[in-house]
């Protein structure tokens, strides 16, 4: 401000009074409950920005998962919240946090039986809605409780069904007729949803063959216009991608499969499913997430060639078995999808098998592949032939991450290799690389 506008101010009035509605509302963005509460109270401007629609759009609530002080008023802030500006909320994020009695959950059930009804009553703006990870098949959950929140979720999914747009309920694990309950809310006023994303990974519980259940085939086939999906491969039927192919041919753009080794996953899908729902769908774009599911003759009945599939990650934590080899996918099954392959994430323990050359010719093969993570047992000139080839041209990483695993405590040699590697590339990987290489000792 210059000396003149300095004059003009009046001497018992501060800067702060002039300052733009946006410039204060962004301010008021990056305060928590209690500040703004406090804020509001300095002047009717102030007070007018607390109450503007744009800082309650987006709302994360965290419930503890073990008493304390710092948490005891979280419960009741969560339903103030709620009566307070509900109205206004458009993206609400709910998370629990590892509850570990029974008490807890009851508490929880009591909170959101309350927090969802007000807000059903106040709000018809809400787009989405995302409960992770409740678990609701651990013994802490009494069923009575179970079945209590259970039927509040339901309440009030056929309240906002008719204008939720994106529902995340990854982490339910429910049984077959609670998780088709549910989903059967979102279009219970009418006879199909308008949910355009849904996860539902882990909705179910584990063991439960999903795909097998007519009743759960009728559920999804209430879904219209899906554009993104998530779920495990449990789910997977021909049935299921028929209704996907008829109902949501136009839309559906993304697909999340999550495939673990304690879900049954020995059905059999038909090539041809695939083939019309990829044909349907022009621009779909698969994506497997495969935990501990690493052996050829598995992933070859699931990864058929059929589908687009955009990404793959295969992820065995330390698993190590010596008959177990890791060759025959890398040679043989995923070059099937050089042309559609974008992402490869690798986690694996092959003390007992070296995979440099293997891996190398894989990403050679895929001319889309953008990103690269590896965890395992490498060579750190793996890292230098992939930088070189980068260079060349002969692929087109933007991301690669990759842990070197060792048996030895000292990898002194080994860091020196990687930091002349660096410099040897420096100019290729600050210029065109998201690029992070370590070496990790496994004792």
């Amino acid at each position: 401000m210059d000396e003149e506008s300095q004059l003009l101010q009046p001497p018992d009035q501060s800067y702060w009074a002039t300052l733009p509605d946006v410039c204060l509302c962004r301010v008021f963005w990056w305060l928590g409950d209690r500040d703004r509460s406090r804020a509001a109270l300095v002047c009717r401007k102030w007070n007018q920005t607390m109450y503007s629609a744009e800082l309650w759009r987006y709302r994360t609530i965290t419930f503890s998962g073990r008493p304390s002080k710092v948490h005891a008023s979280e419960y009741e802030s969560a339903v103030w919240y709620v009566k307070k500006f509900g109205h206004y909320l458009e993206h609400l994020e709910i998370k629990f946090l590892h509850p570990y009695n029974v008490f807890l959950t009851k508490k929880f059930q009591i909170t959101m039986r309350g927090l969802l009804s007000c807000l059903g009553k106040c709000n018809e703006g809400l787009k989405s809605l995302s409960i992770q990870h409740l678990e609701l098949d651990r013994l802490v959950w009494r069923n009575s409780v179970r079945r209590s929140f259970i039927k509040s979720l339901s309440f009030f999914l056929k309240k906002m069904g008719k204008h939720l747009d994106r529902l995340n309920l990854k982490g339910a694990r429910l049984t077959l007729e609670q998780g088709c309950h549910v989903l059967n809310s979102l279009s219970s006023l009418r006879s199909r949803s308008v949910v355009s994303e849904l996860n539902i990974e882990d909705f179910f519980s584990h063991h439960l063959a999903v795909y097998g259940s007519p009743q759960f085939n009728r559920t999804m086939a209430m879904f219209h216009g899906l554009v993104s999906l998530t779920l495990n491969y449990n789910c997977i039927s021909d049935e299921l991608l028929e209704n996907l192919s008829e109902n949501n041919a136009s839309t559906l753009r993304n697909m999340y499969i999550k495939c673990h080794i304690h879900d049954p996953h020995r059905q059999v899908i038909w090539g041809m499913s695939w083939a019309k729902l990829a044909r349907h769908t022009t621009n779909l774009k698969v994506n497997f997430f495969f935990e501990w599911v690493m052996t050829y003759e598995r992933l070859a009945r699931i990864l058929l060639q059929e589908i687009p599939v955009r990404s793959i990650s295969l992820r065995s934590c330390y698993f190590s078995d010596p008959d177990w080899s890791m060759k025959p996918t890398l040679l043989d099954l995923l070059p099937t999808f050089r042309h559609t392959l974008k992402k490869l994430t690798f986690e694996f323990n092959n003390n007992h098998e070296s995979l440099d050359e293997e891996l190398y010719l894989l990403i050679l093969s895929c001319k889309k592949l953008f990103y690269l993570k590896i965890w395992a047992f490498l060579d750190v000139k793996f890292v230098e032939r992939t930088l070189k080839s980068q260079r060349k041209g002969q692929c087109a990483l933007h991301t690669l991450k990759v842990r070197i695993y060792t048996n030895r405590y000292e990898t002194d040699e080994e860091d020196r290799m990687l930091r002349e590697i660096y410099r040897k590339y420096r100019k290729l990987i600050d210029s065109e690389l998201n690029y992070f290489v370590t070496v990790y000792p496994m004792m």
